[in-house]
């Protein structure tokens, strides 16, 4: 296919991810993205990081298997996760669950750098070599249990999980900022909510609020 095609399967993924926002507007309080995360969606090509066989669903708004009983989450998800963080220049983030780099490279076009853990090694290899072939730069890569963080960079301005824990880890608390925020699922697997976590800046105070119900893989730990 060749690029000015998959440059408008782009637009059109764009395009749903606003319809679908406008759609959530009452749920989600507001009636659009963040212009800066549509742009960023809009640039950054989602069948690079799709296995070769589903490049031809990878504009589709539709989560896609990565391997490893894992998923590449909806575009629509990713924007709506990106966009909660409230990403500035300046930002560091943290990310737990690499996957296959879709994410990744998305939060790498909008913060300063990026900090990403994947749990599964062949996961964590392919991502990164498909973060090199895209020039993403400002990303840090590592195989780990992310329940636990990567406190020798903490605090973290922004943190990102990909799957879902039962509760949020306490370590991730601990290594977010003052005045950060951080965006994950959370729940049993039948009964998971996206979660919008901030701490107050003064007080170090957290505040949780229930964004929508989700359904995302679990959190698995390293001994798991």
């Amino acid at each position: 296919m060749s690029d000015p095609s998959l440059a408008a399967l782009r637009q059109n993924m764009v395009a749903g991810i606003v319809a679908h926002t406008i759609f959530l507007t009452g749920r989600l309080g507001k009636a659009s993205l963040d212009r800066r995360v549509l742009a960023v969606m809009g640039r950054v090509p989602r069948h690079e990081f799709v296995r070769l066989e589903l490049q031809a669903f990878a504009y589709e708004d539709t989560p896609l298997p990565s391997g490893y009983g894992k998923t590449i989450s909806q575009p629509f998800i990713v924007a709506l996760m990106t966009d909660l963080l409230d990403l500035q220049g300046s930002d560091r983030v943290l990310e737990v669950g690499t996957g296959l780099g879709y994410q990744t490279a998305v939060l790498a076009g909008l913060a300063r750098h990026v900090y990403s853990i994947e749990l599964i090694e062949e996961l964590a290899v392919d991502a990164r070599q498909r973060l090199a072939r895209q020039a993403c730069n400002n990303i840090d890569l590592r195989i780990g249990d992310g329940r636990a963080g990567w406190p020798e960079h903490a605090p973290f301005d922004k943190i990102i999980v990909t799957a879902a824990p039962d509760l949020i880890p306490v370590a991730l608390i601990e290594q977010l900022a003052p005045g950060g925020k951080m965006v994950l699922p959370a729940g049993l697997p039948d009964d998971q909510q996206l979660l919008l976590v901030e701490k107050d800046a003064r007080h170090h105070t957290i505040a949780t609020r229930e964004i929508l119900p989700v359904r995302f893989s679990v959190l698995e730990e390293a001994d798991a």
